[in-house]
C-alpha cells in the first residue's frame, strides 16, 4: 500500500504476520483492493469502500491491515459497536492474525504493545486518546462518530479506509475524497453470494398523521402506537408464510419488541428480545443459541441492535415492523440480515414479510442501489434525506411478468427482468440502430447509435486509463460491446465528452469481473 504514512520500525522485534491463511479473494475483492492502492497513489488519503452485505467487508479490512502490517505499520481496525469487537477479533484469528490487541474496557486481550489493534470506538471516545496509528480501518463508516472523524482530520499522515454497505450519511464527502464501489447486490446475487428476496406486502399500520421527529422520521413512540394495532397480523402472517424459518423481526421500539416477542411465544414459537437493554451475557447466549443449525430459538426481535454486522447466514426470513419515511440505509441494513447465502443449509431465498410499507416506499431507490450501487457520496446522502410518501405507486399488480416476484416496478430484484424502454429511433448513415445488452424484451439499451457508444467508451477510457492507453482502451471496449471495431477515423482526441450511462457502466463492470475470473487480458 503506497501511502503517505510513516515508515517507522518497532523498537522491539516486530510480530511475524507472514503466517496467514486468507482465502483467495473473489475478483471484485481483488479489484476493490487494487482500486484502493491506486487511490493512494493518486493522493487520496481517506477512501471509502462500498460493499453490500455478504461482500466480505471484514475480510477486505483484514487483508488491507495485513498488507500494512507486513510493512511495519501500526493498524487500528475500528468497530462502531462493542458487540462487533469479538466478532472482528475472531475473524482476525481465523486468518492467522492472532497477534492483535483489543481496545475495549476490561477485555482480556488488551495488549497495547502489538501493532494491530481492534478497537471499540466507544472506548476510544471515553479514553480521549488514541494509540499510535498509521492505518485506520473504520467499519460501518457511515456512522460518523466524532472520535474517529476528529482523529482522521487531525492526523494527516494516517491513511483512513472506511467500509460500508450503506454510505448514505451527511458529511461523508467531507471525510473521504474517493468512493470505491466494490460490487452491486445484483452481481452478488447472480454469483450466489446473496440469495434472492421474496417480498410479501402484508397488513401494515396506518401512518397518516403520525408524529415526525426533527430528523424527518416518524417518532419511535408514534411507530410503536400504530404498530401495536397489527401485531396479531404479524404473528399470523409469519405462521402462514414464514415456514418456521430462522427469523429476525425489526420493531419500532423496545416496548414493541417485547409485545411482539410475547405474542410469538404465546403462539408456541420460541422467540427472544435483543435490544440495547439486553446484557452482554444475555447477548452472547442468544447469539450462540440462534447460530446453531438446529436452534430451538426461531425468532429474535430487535429495534436496531441486529441491523448492523449481525451475521447468521441461515436466517431465512426478515419481518419488517419498523415504518420509515427517509432512511433507505436503515431499511437496507435490516433486510440485509437475511440475504446471505448458506450453502450448508440449502437456503435458496429470503422471505421479507413487510408490515411497515417500507418495501413500497423505497422500491424505486432500492432498485437503483441494488443494480447499480451508489455513484457518489453526495448521491448516498440524498437517498437518506428524501421523504417517501405513501400513496399510489406504479407497481404491477400481478408482479414480475417473468417470474411473478412482488413487488415489481421496473426491474425485478429476483430474476432481473426489466420493462423495455421505448425505443429511441436515431438515424445514422441511413440506418436506425440501438446498442443493447441481452436479448428479447429484457435487453438493456446502452447507446442510441454507434457514435453515442464511442463517446461513452471514450469517457470511460479517459477516467480509467493512462493517457497513452486511452485510445486503444476505448477501441477494444467498443469492440467487446458492439462486436466490431469502430471506424478508423474515430479518434479519442477529437471526440467530445459524453456522459457515461449507468447501463453501460454496469456492463463494463460486469465485463471486468468476468475478465478477472478468466485471468485478465
Amino acid at each position: 500500500m503506497n501511502t503517505p504514512i510513516s515508515s517507522r520500525l518497532f523498537q522491539d522485534a516486530a510480530p511475524d504476520y507472514s503466517n496467514t491463511s486468507f482465502p483467495t479473494p473473489r475478483p471484485f475483492q481483488q479489484s476493490a483492493h487494487e482500486s484502493l492502492r491506486q487511490g493512494f497513489r493518486e493522493g487520496h488519503r481517506c477512501q471509502l469502500i462500498m460493499a453490500p452485505t455478504g461482500a466480505g467487508k471484514s475480510y477486505l479490512g483484514h487483508r488491507i491491515a495485513h498488507e500494512a502490517l507486513l510493512k511495519n505499520r501500526r493498524v487500528v481496525f475500528l468497530c462502531d459497536r462493542t458487540t462487533l469487537v469479538n466478532q472482528t477479533s475472531a475473524g482476525a484469528d481465523a486468518y492467522g492474525l492472532t497477534q492483535h490487541g483489543i481496545i475495549q474496557a476490561g477485555h482480556p486481550r488488551r495488549d497495547s504493545s502489538l501493532p494491530y489493534q481492534i478497537a471499540s470506538v466507544q472506548t476510544l471516545a471515553k479514553r480521549g486518546f488514541w494509540p499510535e496509528t498509521d492505518v485506520l480501518i473504520v467499519d460501518e463508516a457511515h456512522t460518523l462518530h466524532d472520535a474517529w472523524v476528529d482523529f482522521a482530520a487531525n492526523n494527516p499522515k494516517t491513511a483512513v479506509i472506511g467500509l460500508s454497505a450503506t454510505p448514505f450519511a451527511k458529511g461523508l464527502g467531507q471525510v473521504f475524497s474517493q468512493l470505491i464501489n466494490a460490487v452491486t447486490m445484483a452481481e452478488l446475487t447472480e454469483s450466489g453470494v446473496l440469495v434472492p428476496m421474496r417480498a410479501l406486502s402484508c397488513t401494515k399500520p396506518d401512518m397518516a398523521g403520525a408524529a415526525v421527529s426533527k430528523s424527518g422520521e416518524w417518532t419511535d413512540k408514534a411507530a410503536e402506537e400504530r404498530g401495536m394495532a397489527v401485531i396479531g397480523d404479524v404473528i399470523q402472517e409469519w405462521v402462514k408464510h414464514g415456514e418456521n424459518r430462522k427469523t429476525i423481526v425489526f420493531a419500532a421500539s423496545i416496548a414493541h419488541c417485547k409485545e411482539l416477542c410475547r405474542q410469538f411465544i404465546d403462539a408456541g414459537v420460541m422467540a427472544a428480545v435483543f435490544t440495547s437493554e439486553t446484557t452482554a451475557a444475555e447477548r452472547e447466549m442468544l447469539v450462540r443459541e440462534f447460530s446453531k443449525r438446529d436452534a430451538s430459538l426461531r425468532v429474535l426481535v430487535s429495534v436496531e441492535a441486529l441491523a448492523k454486522g449481525f451475521d447468521v447466514q441461515d436466517v431465512g426470513c426478515v419481518v419488517d415492523c419498523r415504518p420509515l419515511r427517509k432512511s433507505l440505509s436503515t431499511f437496507m441494513q435490516m433486510i440485509g440480515r437475511g440475504l446471505r447465502s448458506s450453502p450448508d443449509t440449502g437456503k435458496q431465498d429470503c422471505i421479507l414479510l413487510d408490515h411497515s410499507g417500507n418495501i413500497l416506499r423505497f422500491a424505486e431507490d432500492f432498485e437503483q442501489v441494488y443494480f447499480h450501487g451508489v455513484e457518489s457520496l453526495d448521491m448516498g446522502q440524498k437517498l437518506d434525506k428524501t421523504v417517501r410518501k405513501d400513496g399510489p405507486e406504479e407497481f404491477e399488480a400481478k408482479g414480475c411478468p417473468s417470474c411473478g416476484h412482488k413487488p415489481f416496478r421496473k426491474r425485478c430484484m429476483a430474476c432481473g427482468f426489466e420493462k423495455p424502454a421505448p425505443a429511441m429511433e436515431v438515424a445514422e448513415a441511413g440506418q436506425m440502430i440501438e446498442i443493447a445488452i441481452g436479448k428479447g424484451k429484457g435487453r438493456k439499451v446502452v447507446a442510441d447509435t454507434p457514435a453515442h457508444l464511442w463517446g461513452q467508451v471514450c469517457a470511460y477510457a479517459r477516467a480509467h486509463s493512462a493517457p497513452e492507453k486511452q485510445h486503444w482502451r476505448a477501441r477494444f471496449l467498443y469492440r467487446d460491446i458492439a462486436g466490431e471495431l469502430p471506424p478508423e477515423a474515430w479518434n479519442i482526441r477529437t471526440t467530445p465528452e459524453v456522459p457515461l450511462s449507468q447501463a453501460l457502466a454496469s456492463k463494463i463492470k460486469a465485463m471486468n469481473i468476468r475478465r478477472a475470473k478468466a485471468g485478465g487480458y
